[in-house]
């Protein structure tokens, strides 16, 4: 029984993620390194796709050979909505996407999108969820006199910012901080959790349907 099990384990299909980005793609380059450095073994970048013809994140995915395109998302600012989330959503099926992760992809997502690959949306978020929904988190932090900060990995639901959290990371806020010496500080947790929550997806340790709001500390 060993053997078999290390027979399905080497041979195990990787499943196809794609992601979803506006800019300057810090948060991608960190997963396809992590792939990379085979810390990330259970999935593979297939796609990327960008509301922003000139974001620098596109570069980075054709750095290491990811097909990178960029659909725009018509007048809307702020969502992904209309023709555009269709279009999004047919370039997603077509590539046989098993997991979507929102890396810095400033659009509110819609319920036909979610619907179209429930439970499978991951999206990282700078800020200890559930405080802080929304932009403009580190100022938040910083007005409210918190003592730290952080980052979250959680499942996309309907309500934004607001599905089932996966992995946390904690920031101590320093007296000198200002929001982009804390912002800066909160990246570089971004880069270890939200590969690691890739692989736990992966290796089916997590399941929106079954995983409690009770995140894992990363």
């Amino acid at each position: 029984m060993a053997g078999r099990g290390l027979f399905s384990g080497l041979f195990r299909k990787k499943l196809r993620v794609a992601v979803l980005v506006s800019g300057r793609g810090s948060n991608l380059g960190a997963i396809l390194k992590a792939e990379r450095e085979k810390r990330i073994t259970g999935a593979k970048t297939v796609l990327v796709i960008s509301d922003n013809r000139d974001a620098y994140a596109l570069e980075i995915a054709r750095r290491y050979g990811v097909k990178a395109v960029s659909i725009p998302a018509a007048n809307f600012k702020t969502k992904l909505e209309g023709e555009p989330e269709a279009r999004y959503i047919r370039a997603l099926q077509e590539a046989k996407i098993d997991l979507v992760v929102l890396a810095g992809f400033m659009r509110v997502l819609k319920p036909a999108f979610i619907r179209a690959f429930r439970g499978r949306i991951l999206n990282i978020h700078p800020s200890l969820l559930p405080k802080y929904p929304g932009l403009h988190t580190h100022q938040r932090a910083l007005e409210a006199g918190d003592r730290e900060a952080g980052c979250t990995v959680h499942f996309v639901s309907e309500v934004v910012d607001g599905g089932k959290r996966i992995i946390q990371a904690r920031v101590p806020i320093l007296p000198v901080d200002n929001a982009d010496s804390l912002a800066r500080r909160v990246l570089e947790r971004e880069h270890v959790i939200l590969p690691r929550a890739i692989q736990l997806f992966a290796d089916g340790k997590i399941d929106e349907a079954a995983f409690p709001d009770q995140p894992i500390a990363g």
